[in-house]
């Protein structure tokens, strides 16, 4: 049983290891209640999602989660599982693009290209268009 404080903003941080028990992260709604003398919190449903979709939803916060953690070697969302994941509060609507797969393999290339140094630094815009015109 872990132990935890009430912030001063009335926060209370779960423990990591409850959270990968209960396969929650951030954006999940817990319901809260007091049940003989103890406080209860208790996962609230994304709404009433077919089997199917809970099954995407769960692999969206695995993917999310390896998204935050280590970009360079984790997979972005299938559209449906990012759609998904914005209608439950994961991902904000309007950046979906964001973590889909399609955008996250750009991601992945421009870490690749950072450790591999195939980068450059201009001083100013015309440095950088001179070097554009010349390719």
């Amino acid at each position: 049983m872990s132990t935890v404080r009430i912030g001063p903003n009335r926060q209370v941080t779960i423990p990591q290891d409850v959270l990968e028990k209960m396969e929650l992260g951030a954006g999940d709604t817990l319901e809260a209640e007091v049940r003989e003398g103890k406080l209860v919190l208790t996962p609230k449903s994304a709404g009433a999602l077919a089997p199917e979709e809970r099954k995407l939803l769960q692999q969206a916060k695995r993917k999310i989660a390896r998204i935050r953690n280590d970009m360079a070697r984790s997979r972005g969302l299938t559209p449906a599982e990012a759609d998904l994941a914005s209608r439950a509060g994961l991902i904000q609507k309007d950046q979906r693009w964001w973590w889909t797969e399609a955008w996250q393999g750009g991601e992945r290339q421009v870490e690749q290209d950072l450790k591999a140094g195939r980068v450059k630094v201009f001083e100013s815009a015309n440095d950088l268009l001179q070097d554009l015109r010349k390719r």
